[in-house]
Order: C-alpha cells, then sequence, then structure tokens
C-alpha cells in the first residue's frame, strides 16, 4: 500500500505548529467567537426572547449552546477553504513542479492535504468544546456515558465529510486560479454566504425566503444539523424554537455530506490530473 501522502500530510501539519502565529490565530479565533459573540448575544437573546413553557422530555438549551455548533461550522469552514493556499503557494514558488514530475501519485497531494485539514478541524473542535464548557456551553448535557460515546463517534464523522468536501473545493479553486490573491478573493467570496446562509447562528425558518431556499442546499447547514444531533439530542428547546431531529433527518445530512465530499473529489481529482508541469 503506497503511503506517499503522509510526506504531504506531514509537511503542513509541521508547518502548522512551526509557525507560531498561524498556530496562536488558527486557536485562539473560535475562542473568541464564543467569548465575545457569543455571551454578548447569548445575554441579549436570553432577555429578549419570552420564556414558553417546556414540555417535559424536552431539553433546554441555552443560545450560547445553541450557536456552539456554528462555531465549530465557522472554524472548519474558514480552516479548510483557505488550505487551498497551501497548493497556491507550491504552484507559485515552483513546489509543486516538482511534486507533479516525482512519481507521487497526484491524487495523494490531495489526500495528504485533506489529512492535515482534517487534523486541524478536530484540534480546533476539541479546544471550542472545552473552551465552551467554561464559558458555558453545555453539550452531550442529558447523555448517558454510552450515548457520549456513540455522539463523539457520530461527530467525528460528520466532520470527517464536511471537511474533506471543503478541503477538495479549495483544492480545486487552488489549482485553478494563479495568484494566492486571487484565491483569497474567491474564498472569502465563497465563505460568507456558507456560513450565512445557514443555521448556524439563528433558526432556519427565522431566515428571509430567498436565504432559506439556499440553506437548504447548503452542506454547512447539514453539517451542523448533524452537530446539533449529537451533541445536544433529537429534541430540545432553544432561541424561542422546538428542534426535533428524527434518524432520516440525520441520515439525510450525512449522506448530503458524503454527496458533497464525493462530487468535490472528483472535481479536485479531475483539476490535478490536468495541471502541467512548466
Amino acid at each position: 500500500m503506497r503511503t506517499e501522502f503522509l510526506t504531504i500530510f506531514w509537511r503542513d501539519m509541521l508547518k502548522f505548529f512551526r509557525i507560531k502565529a498561524m498556530l496562536f490565530t488558527s486557536l485562539i479565533q473560535p475562542a473568541l467567537w464564543l467569548a465575545l459573540y457569543g455571551i454578548s448575544m447569548s445575554s441579549n437573546f436570553d432577555r429578549i426572547i419570552p420564556e414558553i413553557p417546556i414540555s417535559q422530555g424536552v431539553t433546554p438549551v441555552n443560545y450560547l449552546t445553541f450557536m456552539a455548533a456554528g462555531v465549530i461550522s465557522l472554524t472548519i469552514l474558514f480552516t479548510c477553504l483557505y488550505s487551498g493556499i497551501t497548493l497556491q503557494f507550491d504552484k507559485e514558488f515552483g513546489l509543486m513542479k516538482e511534486m507533479l514530475a516525482s512519481p507521487l501519485p497526484r491524487s495523494h497531494i490531495l489526500i495528504g492535504l485533506s489529512l492535515s485539514g482534517i487534523a486541524k478541524s478536530l484540534i480546533q473542535t476539541l479546544i471550542i468544546i472545552v473552551f465552551g464548557y467554561v464559558l458555558g456551553v453545555r453539550f452531550f448535557n442529558t447523555f448517558s456515558l454510552m450515548e457520549t460515546v456513540v455522539s463523539v463517534l457520530g461527530i467525528l464523522l460528520f466532520i470527517l465529510l464536511f471537511a474533506i468536501g471543503l478541503l477538495f473545493l479549495s483544492s480545486t479553486i487552488a489549482l485553478r486560479l494563479k495568484t494566492h490573491e486571487g484565491l483569497q478573493g474567491v474564498i472569502t467570496l465563497f465563505s460568507l454566504p456558507l456560513f450565512f446562509a445557514s443555521n448556524a447562528l439563528y433558526p432556519i425558518t427565522s431566515l428571509p425566503l430567498a436565504i432559506r431556499i439556499i440553506s437548504y442546499g447548503n452542506p454547512v447547514s447539514y453539517f451542523i444539523q448533524g452537530l446539533r444531533y449529537f451533541t445536544l439530542g433529537s429534541n430540545f428547546y432553544s432561541f424561542g424554537n422546538y428542534y426535533q431531529y428524527s434518524s432520516f433527518d440525520v441520515l439525510f445530512a450525512l449522506l448530503f455530506l458524503l454527496g458533497f465530499a464525493i462530487i468535490t473529489y472528483l472535481f479536485a481529482l479531475r483539476t490535478i490530473k490536468k495541471v502541467k508541469i512548466v
């Protein structure tokens, strides 16, 4: 079994840990979102949203816990989409030419970069959960030990599919553009609509109709849906709304992310195979 992709993986991870500024900003950014936006908005929403009697068996969830899943999605979204800059710099400074001229299969370049992106996403997710708990985020609050273990596995699966899809999308864009300035502009153009046209910060039902329609085809929405199911349960109350997720809802979200990952992989593979050595 060929494992050349591990070279790409280790190179990217070493760069991530050695560049202190990159490491610090990538780890502190999600904590700042929770501390600054989460706490301030949570206090405001708790004050203006009227209390509604909660039915028995429904778990009450504060807004900080509700939007923590959105912060996780935001962190993974930016981390994975901007990972394509690595390929862009490789192209610009000639390292891509050396990799393509080597016996290294081109698909291994994509796989190695994807593994490093997944590793970064998992590290950042862990930081958000731990730091969020200090601030008042309560994931797995009513879960038994076995339910928590199953939920953690479910979270890992959703993160894996979501991150892979975004990484392949980012790689496709990076390989098609000539400069990293252009890549940053396109990634920013992609990331903002993906995040805000989703259920990351607010319920989908509260969004305008046009944005709501977009959210139904947005992978971020399905990732958050799965994340909330595995961290908050299938039946909870938050932000003035009742949320009920069935097994079918979670399975559909999983299949949507799987389809997203497969489609973006095929585009990325086709693109990297057409890259010419000049």
